[in-house]
């Protein structure tokens, strides 16, 4: 183990230790929501650009927080509230006295409102890609729905909506309805509404007119128009994660008031679990007690903040250790790219250089044309030092030095900090650094770059960046290319087509295409680099056959670059280009191609990449996962593709999923995910993902992801059904893809620790099975779920164990004593990735009399089973998602069916009450009993 692998860890810690006692505050500036005597602080809402300026819409954000926050508090008994609230102001509004940003970013806000509508037109949601009791990415609302009042109806106030959204997004629990199965059968063989609390009460009608009762199943399936509407005035007090929009609805489902039977999400994923159990599990409630009193909390503190003059430093390492591996050179030609490509219009730069000093080598200078562009290039540092001493901390306060003198502050500031790293002191400017209100974007270069500079991104909102030493990686382009802009903006940030490199042999080519789609094509630019010698024969040909070379292109020889930008749109179709290098030595060739979109009525597809470990220590694995969407809609059925490249070993490539396996936790929610676990070294990982899209897939989902609040459509008041307002539904404008489309995206870096020098045993299990479902078919009870791997997601598992149970608390608590099913008929694990089916009968487990749980009888029963997945050296996964089956078969009378949609088989009989019907549904017997079920019809038996 070298030094570094013995230091890394304590250094980091000592870190955060004097972060922690230094100035506690400080260390949360860009650190997002916190949490802290009893109150949220730092919560951002931030606001689109595209977003019209309405007057109206901001107080009616700061009273949806402020009722929320009530809301909460009560809902939690008494646990938690919001005290400090962010709302970002987009440049596109007139300014008006807002305070200026210090650290706040539009990509890194917990709540965004946009005015992109998804299918279901104003439905608020949260994106949640984690899996139970993990927070979610952030909360989605229209302007609309802060604005138009009507909504209310529907929804419910707008508090209770955020409430609901804020459970998501917090602690990570789930919908407790479910639109595509709204009813199900429960263990007495009646027919159920898909709701928690079961105490929620209502009755079944008919939308569009008499139903007779023959009408109102077909094929087993509810027919439309049916539906189950609800009394507007209720006792039940739970739950919020259901029908927030009743009035009498308070808090959480819990132990008490849950209902395991639902066929819902939480219920999926959080193995039936009610609400109110996953969230006090949170950190949050570990960590805190109820308020004394009897009293509310004090309202939130609203602070509105607005960009400012966008302000960018290029902090950059000149030392002698930048001569290593062509370091410099690389630098070179992505800072040449960032200035000439990447950043936008009217942005304020400048460049310091530093070594054991900084050096100022431009002030800020405001880019308004190409030739500002140019200008900034030329300062870009040509030669590095003789020194091989770093001193980040000089570097930093020569770049506060630069940006200060445009406002006197470094507020809102953005620092792009690269270096080779080797620097110890960087403690030695924490307090400065921290409270200069400057976001760090830092790029480590090399593997002797230390860890605190990651910390120092960390705590500052920025992102981390690694790039290896290897003559045709890419990384460092890429990295300039992903850094964010802070406004949110798709239709004016950079977006990158295409990424590669690859070292050509003499006289060899590198060739490839490249998918210009119809969503961008606005100044479309090709860059070619090179390591050695002259430039490549370059040969670039359009889709319509124009052809375009080396001449063409403007050619930078000291950086060794060659750039040509496309006038107008570019065409949208395959762009082919060949790189044939003329040399008689190895060529490192790279190709970077970016865009930006074509029009602002079209949103460009987009790729977000992120992990959910940064820093795990070896065998933990890394989550990769890449949000692929246009607008907010998810795009499915891309090949997504991510590369890690760690400091030394190869680069590692692996496909992505969205299949709701692995660690893939919703099938078709547009998050591509993937367990990686190749660890070669310890240190520094960099991760780039690529996604190409078909032209002859089906490609955008037709609803938005997301848990979402629940749209009511009527209630029962008085006697009387009030119907709300049909749910806006938007169409979505779908233009004609003829041929697919293409994205590269950073996904910054990661480290690893404790990975071991030497060959070692396998550490890694299958992944958790989280897709288990249990179908009772006749007689027996069909379970199907996705493979896991030998190693997690790769590979194939050894064997499975499948048990089950008639106590849920048993099978949660003592997976290893509940009843063992045999599985002698299942072959061997499939391939990962792969559909699993395997039908047994519990009649052989449940007819004992040391089976029935107290309170159940054999008549009516419901049982739970769960798997595990062990590989070929015994390792064991997780346990899986519980799933559960009704056992109840009702005497002479065939079973009803409980799978997917064909779960409703019953009469429903129509009831006359002033001109509107209202139906209920009676249980459907068989043929023989039919004398029986005539009565009930007769005695109108409802069934809810």
């Amino acid at each position: 183990m070298t030094r570094r692998d013995n230091v890394g860890p304590v250094c980091s810690l000592k870190f955060v230790t004097l972060l922690v006692a230094l100035v506690p505050e400080l260390l949360f500036l860009g650190a997002g929501v916190q949490f802290q005597d009893n109150g949220y602080d730092g919560l951002l809402i931030a606001i689109n650009p595209q977003v019209s300026e309405d007057q109206n819409l901001i107080p009616n954000i700061k009273d949806m927080i402020t009722e929320a926050s009530f809301y909460l508090f009560n809902a939690t008994k008494r646990r938690v509230f919001f005290r400090k609230i962010k709302i970002l102001i987009p440049t596109t509004w007139k300014a008006n006295n807002y305070s200026k940003v210090k650290q706040e970013l539009y990509e890194k806000a917990n709540v965004i409102v946009t005015d992109w509508y998804g299918a279901h037109g104003d439905d608020p949601y949260t994106l949640q890609y984690r899996g139970c009791g993990k927070e979610g990415k952030y909360i989605h609302f229209t302007s609309n729905f802060l604005l138009n009042d009507d909504l209310t109806a529907g929804y419910g106030p707008r508090g209770r909506v955020f409430v609901h959204e804020w459970a998501h997004l917090r602690w990570g629990v789930f919908d407790e309805y479910n639109n595509e199965k709204p009813f199900y059968i429960n263990g007495q063989n009646q027919i159920k509404v898909t709701r928690c609390s079961s105490d929620i009460t209502g009755i079944f009608v008919c939308e569009k007119g008499p139903c007779p009762q023959e009408n109102c199943i077909i094929s087993k399936l509810f027919k439309e128009g049916c539906m189950f509407i609800y009394n507007s005035t209720q006792n039940a007090t739970a739950s919020i994660m259901f029908m927030q929009s009743l009035s009498s609805v308070v808090e959480f489902c819990d132990a008490r008031t849950h209902n395991q039977e639902a066929p819902n999400l939480q219920n999926q994923m959080c193995s039936l679990r009610s609400a109110w159990d996953v969230i006090t599990d949170s950190a949050d409630f570990n960590h805190s007690f109820p308020m004394n009193g009897t009293g509310l909390p004090p309202p939130p503190v609203f602070s509105l903040i607005q960009a400012g003059d966008k302000v960018v430093c290029l902090v950059l390492d000149v030392s002698s250790k930048m001569e290593e591996a062509d370091r410099l050179l690389r630098l070179q030609q992505a800072a040449e790219f960032y200035l000439m490509q990447i950043v936008e219009i009217h942005t304020f730069v400048g460049i310091v250089s530093f070594n054991s000093k900084g050096e100022i080598r431009a002030q800020l200078r405001q880019i308004n044309s190409d030739d500002d562009r140019k200008l900034l290039v030329s300062h870009l540092p040509s030669t590095v030092s003789a020194e091989a001493q770093t001193s980040v901390c000089s570097g930093l306060k020569k770049g506060f030095e630069v940006v200060e003198k445009l406002n006197g502050k470094a507020h809102g500031s953005v620092m792009i900090l690269v270096t080779s790293g080797g620097d110890e002191h960087i403690g030695n400017c924490l307090l400065t650094v921290l409270s200069s209100g400057s976001t760090i974007h830092s790029i480590a270069l090399g593997s002797s770059a230390v860890e605190n500079l990651e910390e120092l991104s960390h705590h500052t909102g920025g992102v981390k960046f690694f790039v290896p030493d290897k003559s045709n990686s890419n990384s460092m382009i890429d990295a300039f290319s992903r850094i964010p802009s802070g406004t949110g903006d798709i239709f004016q940030q950079r977006i990158q087509l295409e990424s590669t490199g690859e070292n050509v042999k003499p006289h060899h080519q590198l060739k490839n295409t490249v998918t210009v789609d119809n969503s961008v094509g606005n100044d479309t630019t090709f860059l070619v680099t090179w390591q050695t010698s002259g430039p490549p024969e370059i040969a670039l040909v359009d889709p319509n056959g124009r052809k375009y070379y080396t001449s063409d292109f403007i050619t930078n020889p000291a950086l060794r670059t060659a750039r040509l930008c496309i006038p107008g749109t570019a065409e949208p179709g395959l762009w082919t280009y060949t790189l044939n290098n003329t040399h008689h030595s190895l060529q490192a060739l790279k190709v970077t191609v970016t865009s930006r979109a074509s029009s602002s009525a079209m949103p460009p597809a987009t790729v977000e990449v992120f992990v959910e470990r940064d820093s795990p220590q070896f065998p933990h694995p890394v989550m990769i996962y890449a949000n692929v969407r246009k607008g907010i809609y998810p795009i499915l059925n891309a090949t997504v593709t991510a590369t890690i490249e760690p400091e030394t070993a190869d680069p590692v490539v692996l496909k992505l999923f969205d299949d709701g396996a692995g660690a893939d936790i919703i099938k078709n929610d547009g998050i591509y995910s993937r367990y990686f676990f190749s660890f070669a070294v310890n240190g520094s990982y960099s991760l780039k993902v690529h996604v190409s899209y078909s032209s002859n897939k089906s490609g955008l989902a037709h609803s938005v992801p997301g848990n979402r609040a629940m749209y009511v459509p009527g209630y029962i008041a008085n006697g009387n059904i009030q119907m709300n307002a049909p749910r806006k539904s938007v169409g979505r404008h779908e233009e004609e893809q003829k041929w697919g489309f293409s994205r590269v995206s950073s996904g910054g870096s990661f480290s690893v620790l404790g990975v071991p020098a030497d060959p070692h045993p396998d550490v890694f299990p299958p992944c958790k099975i989280i897709d288990l479902e249990a179908v009772k078919v006749e007689e027996e009870v069909t379970l199907s779920w996705t493979a896991p791997g030998e190693d997690y997601d790769q590979g194939q598992a050894n064997s499975y164990e499948i048990r089950m149970s008639q106590s849920l608390q048993k099978i949660q608590d003592d997976f290893n004593n509940a009843i063992l099913v045999n599985i002698s008929k299942l072959l061997s694990p499939q391939q990962a990735g792969t559909k699993e089916i395997f039908t047994f009968s519990p009649k052989l487990f449940t007819n004992g009399p040391d089976h029935q749980p107290d309170g159940e009888t054999q008549e009516s029963h419901r049982i739970y089973v769960a798997i595990r997945a062990i590989d070929k050296n015994s390792l064991k996964s997780a346990v899986s998602n519980i799933a559960q089956v009704s056992l109840f078969i009702p005497p002479n009378s065939a079973p009803v069916l409980a799978r997917d949609h064909l779960i409703l088989k019953g009469v429903l009989t129509a009831v006359s009450s002033i001109g509107i019907i209202c139906l209920t549904i009676a249980v459907t017997h068989y043929i023989l009993n039919r004398k029986k079920r005539a009565d009930e019809k007769e005695n109108g038996t409802k069934l809810i």
